[in-house]
This record gives structure tokens, sequence and C-alpha cells, in this order.
């Protein structure tokens, strides 16, 4: 993995991507559904993936039919899943040791997440995270959510940056539009959602996990 020209700052997806909270979402919405009798199936929660719960309502909506009751099957896994979240949410593979380099490096770094604020702080405050970041960009921060740019394009605002700067780590194909709609240089690292050809095609590279992503970054400032 090779970027075309210096990491000047890293903007982070959160879910799926800092932690394994995907995998989670996925889990007791299958547990939901299975309970309520009714069908599910996985691609309709894999196309849910790195959007905002305003679009995902309407996904939930169209596949359940307009007499579904959407708002109280969301309530429903929502109680789900903070009991499973009590137990804590456990950080993916690599986090703290791409961060402990990035401090060593000197680089800011921001959150861009389809999440709300309150759940970052949930999600990440336990895990002693939310410091470590210089900027937090959440749902409620961006008219537009991803795919489109302004997630990303709000980040590196927050930061001081040009986009085109900035390493955008994301897992979701939706997350890996918007880095690379925003002009940043683009790196997946694959939770529950494989990269396709298109994906593939909008960054530099796809990553095993985020201990590629750091040596990567590590190379190339010599460290």
């Amino acid at each position: 993995m090779r970027f075309p020209r210096p990491v000047a700052g890293v903007v982070f997806d959160m879910d799926g991507l800092l932690i394994d909270s995907e995998t989670l979402w996925r889990d007791v919405q299958l547990a939901e559904a299975e309970a309520q009798g009714l069908d599910l199936p996985l691609e309709v929660i894999q196309s849910l993936i790195g959007k905002r719960w305003q679009v995902n309502r309407r996904i939930l909506q169209d596949h359940f039919g307009p007499g579904f009751d959407v708002e109280a099957y969301i309530a429903a896994v929502s109680r789900r899943h903070a009991v499973e979240c009590r137990a804590g949410v456990a950080l993916k593979t690599g986090v703290e040791e791409l961060l402990d380099l990035l401090d060593a490096l000197g680089l800011p770094r921001a959150i861009a997440t389809s999440s709300d604020h309150q759940v970052v702080v949930d999600r990440l405050g336990p895990l002693g995270l939310l410091d470590r970041f210089g900027a937090v960009i959440a749902n409620e921060d961006c008219g537009e959510g991803k795919p489109h740019p302004e997630p990303y394009l709000n980040a590196a605002r927050a930061l001081g940056l040009a986009p085109a700067a900035c390493l955008a780590l994301e897992d979701s194909h939706s997350g890996v539009r918007s880095a690379h709609a925003a002009g940043m240089m683009t790196v997946m690292v694959p939770d529950l959602l494989p990269a396709t050809a298109e994906i593939e095609g909008l960054c530099l590279a796809v990553a095993e996990s985020l201990h590629q992503v750091r040596e990567a970054i590590a190379a190339a400032h010599g460290a």
C-alpha cells in the first residue's frame, strides 16, 4: 500500500472500523426478526451498513411493507442492542496500535460516522478513545449522510486540512463512496461487506486489518 501524497491527517469511520459493532447490530436484528416471525434476509441487513437511520428506516419500510410499524421494530432492536452493549463492544484489531503511531507522528485525526453523537460517547467513552480524536462528525452534523461526501468534507474542515491531504479509513461501501467523493485517499478495511470491483476502484487499497494501514503509514513516514 502506497500513498500518492503525504498523509497529513486520518479520518476514521466508527462502526465496523474502530469497534466491532456491525456484527452486533446484525445479530440483534436477526434475533428480533426471528422473535417477531419476520422474514429479514441477510442481504437487507447488509444494505443498511454505513447509512443513517433516516435512510435505513425507509429501506426497512420498503422491505416489510407500508403497514409495518418500523418504529416499533427499531425500538425493539435498540433494546436488544443496549442489553448486549452493556457487556462492552470490542475494539477492532489494530486500533490502539494505529492511534499510538499517529500520536508519535503528530498526525491529527477525526471520526466521520453515521451514528449520533450520544452513540459515539456511549461506545467509545468506556474504551477511553474519545480524547484520542480531534473532532467527531456525527449524524447531527450533516445535512446529507454517506455516501454523500459531506461527512468527510466536514471532518477535513474540522481538522483544518484539505480533503486530498487526508487518509479515510472505511469498512462499508457507502463510506468508501463518501470518502472518495470528498477527494480523500481512501482505504477499505472490510468488516461484514467484502469489497466489490466498484469499491476496489474507489480505494487506494483494501487492507486486511488496521495493522496493515499502520505499517503503510509508518513506512511512508520512515517510522
